[in-house]
């Protein structure tokens, strides 16, 4: 059984403030300053350049990568780290289509995050062969997947709703009309559990700075199934990704498994932070995690409900059926937000008119969700966000 006292004690939280965004940005692993002043200390300042061999800075994406693995369903060897979530969407959308070169269709659906769709777009423009993005909306996905489909592209769980994809239908039926299948992990990864080999999938993309706790800027992750890794081709032909980067061939030539698909450089120091976060996931279990997080939103739900009449329910209300975030509806979102904010509850707002919560087991507990209803209480209750400051809006929301 998980310990979430001892996993809470592992994060740094302010004091007075009740953080319910981790879904947005994870907070700050208490052990990742003393390991990120070890790696600018002991390894880039004594080590200097040698610390990619001494230090083991080469290996790092696909060590995390196989740590991650663990989380998300997958085998060592099939997860590798590095670039942006943007990138590995991209990577995975352009091999993909690449093996289904007679279909021109990319399924996505309408809730999807935009950068999704803003990559489909600009790739399609870029292959010039007419390729369509067709975004449905999420309810409706299963009945537009067809044999004209060459890629189903999915985030699992809706950023604005928390509404969850069903992975293994809609993989299964995907592969039975002869697509291939992505799944955008981001607000999947360390909130519940994954399974990417039982369900089949053929490639995965998520990020590190949510629920995985990596910080600001941390960089993603992508899965490629152990069937296609030998012979799939990287769109995006990295110095990183070479079979012998060093050897300066003027040629391409991929590298092997996983490895094929790197990129860029590493980014060694925020690779610390996020090897320090791995550390606090190596004491939880996914399943644990997975029950009390819908423990803590059924918990929040019903106190809104209760006392917040003019927020209405976004959200999933069956827990089987979302990810690890509570949203509301209110017309006057972005205002109250601020001023929930400003009363050290931090959520997020999303537009048009979504109010957002997320739960971390690891760090948030029953404690913190009764405080939290206790004080959007008050602010919906008596107003308070009625004020020309809060409805001023800010450049992230």
């Amino acid at each position: 059984m998980t310990d979430f006292t001892a996993t809470k004690a592992m994060f740094h939280l302010p004091e007075g403030m009740i953080y319910l965004d981790g879904n947005s940005l994870g907070p700050l692993p208490k052990a990742a300053p003393a390991r990120m002043a070890t790696t600018l200390r002991d390894e880039w300042g004594e080590m200097l350049i040698t610390g990619w061999n001494r230090a083991g800075w080469m290996e790092q994406p696909s060590r995390i990568g196989d740590r991650i693995a663990r989380l998300i369903g997958a085998g060592a060897g099939h997860v590798v780290m590095g670039d942006t979530l943007s990138i590995k969407v991209y990577q995975a959308l352009a091999s993909a289509l690449e093996m289904r070169p007679d279909r021109r269709v990319i399924l996505s659906d309408s809730g999807n995050f935009p950068t999704d769709l803003y990559m489909a777009e600009g790739l399609i423009a870029s292959l010039g062969r007419q390729h369509q993005l067709k975004t449905p909306a999420p309810a409706d996905v299963a009945d537009h997947i067809n044999e004209d489909v060459a890629v189903l592209m999915l985030t699992e769980v809706d950023y604005r709703t928390g509404r969850k994809h069903d992975m293994k239908a809609l993989t299964e039926k995907a592969h039975a009309a002869g697509a291939l299948v992505i799944w955008d992990l981001a607000h999947s990864a360390g909130a519940l559990p994954v399974d990417l080999m039982g369900c089949n999938v053929d490639f995965a993309v998520g990020c590190s700075y949510k629920y995985l706790n990596g910080g600001p800027g941390a960089p993603a992750f992508i899965y490629v199934a152990p069937r296609h890794i030998d012979t799939v081709r990287p769109a995006l032909s990295g110095w990183l990704g070479h079979a012998a980067p060093f050897a300066f061939d003027l040629n391409y030539t991929s590298g092997a498994g996983i490895e094929r698909m790197r990129v860029g450089t590493p980014p060694v120091l925020q690779f610390a932070a996020l090897e320090a976060a791995m550390d606090v996931w190596e004491m939880a279990d996914m399943a644990d995690v997975r029950t009390k997080s819908i423990a803590l939103c059924d918990r929040f739900i019903a106190g809104i409900e209760t006392t917040c009449p003019d927020l209405k329910l976004a959200s999933p209300r069956d827990g089987r059926m979302r990810g690890s975030q509570v949203s509301f509806h209110f017309e006057h979102g972005y205002p109250a937000m601020q001023a929930l904010i400003a009363r050290g509850v931090i959520g997020d707002f999303r537009s048009p008119d979504i109010m957002r919560f997320g739960f971390t087991p690891l760090y948030i507990d029953e404690g913190d969700v009764d405080a939290a209803i206790a004080i959007i209480s008050d602010v919906m209750e008596n107003n308070l966000w009625d004020t020309e400051d809060y409805k001023q809006r800010r450049r992230v929301t």
